[in-house]
């Protein structure tokens, strides 16, 4: 199922079941919460009543609303660095890596965005804010967790996963080198486009043959399937949950591909006016602007 957060005429923010080229509220259902986070805590209950709307509830066109990210989780969105082996090369090799000497490390590298640096498809990103001119795209598979809890086994671990979004992890490399560390350079407001989609996991035949790929100015930059990540999905909830306590609606962004701006000579930052363009197979495509 194709889940989405929207706004209609300006209105409030509302979630819904998007299908082919229009939407089902799902206030509708007057049981149903307003708030994906919330809606994603009922599990298949929640699915289930959804379901029972599309053939009877009222539709909206896609053209009449505006989509938001479609997940505002209760915790930071937590990220992976370094999590693609030609990633974790380049950024080896870029010169901006303060964190460690590993190319490859023993360990997932966890970081979080606070959500402050939300943005929704089409939102502006603002770049010109940046006054090190060092801001930087990162397209990742988004991992939104719906069972929560600690201490989750690998063996267990899709069955904590409620589905699937797509993340772009911007990032002013000049912070994240300075404070050799990931969280202020991650956390820029409007850092962090996420969407257009929740796409539920049973829509999702095989996680690992998802291709990820981003365009900047519509040249093609990002390449990749999720099977090349480091460590998978599992590793990354049994690692995370050891210490945090995961909740319905948290976001995993799982680590972006090689091809981003510093991985080019002379790097190739953002500027105002271009245009990211984030596509993974089956969840869509994720447009912002750098302004």
């Amino acid at each position: 199922m194709k889940l989405a957060t929207f706004r209609s005429h300006g209105g409030a923010a509302a979630i819904g079941v998007v299908d082919g080229d229009e939407i089902v509220p799902l206030a509708a259902d007057p049981e149903l919460p307003t708030a994906m986070a919330e809606f994603v805590a009922l599990g298949d209950a929640g699915l289930a009543r959804a379901r029972a709307l599309i053939g009877s509830a009222p539709r909206i066109p896609l053209t009449d609303v505006a989509i938001a990210a479609p997940i505002r989780p209760r915790n930071n969105v937590m990220c992976v660095g370094k999590n693609y082996y030609e990633h974790a090369a380049e950024f080896a090799g870029s010169g901006f890596d303060a964190s460690q000497k590993q190319v490859i490390p023993d360990e997932p590298v966890i970081f979080t965005k606070a959500l402050s640096s939300l943005a929704d498809p089409g939102d502006p990103v603002t770049v010109s804010e940046d006054p090190t001119e060092s801001s930087d795209y990162e397209g990742e598979l988004g991992v939104v967790i719906g069972a929560g809890g600690r201490h989750i086994r690998e063996a267990e671990a899709f069955d904590h996963v409620y589905g699937y979004t797509i993340v772009n992890d911007l990032t002013v490399r000049d912070l994240q080198k300075r404070h050799v560390q990931f969280f202020i350079g991650k956390s820029a407001h409007t850092y962090c486009p996420m969407g257009p989609y929740l796409v539920t996991a049973d829509d999702i035949d095989d996680v690992g043959a998802l291709r990820l790929q981003t365009r900047v100015n519509g040249e093609l930059r990002q390449d990749a399937v999720v099977k090349d990540l480091i460590f998978d999905i599992p590793r990354l909830i049994s690692a995370i949950s050891t210490a945090v306590a995961l909740e319905p609606g948290d976001v995993i962004a799982t680590g972006t591909p090689a091809g981003v701006g510093i991985g080019f000579t002379p790097p190739r930052f953002l500027r105002p006016g271009d245009l990211m363009e984030v596509s993974i197979d089956g969840l869509g495509t994720l447009t912002n602007r750098a302004v």
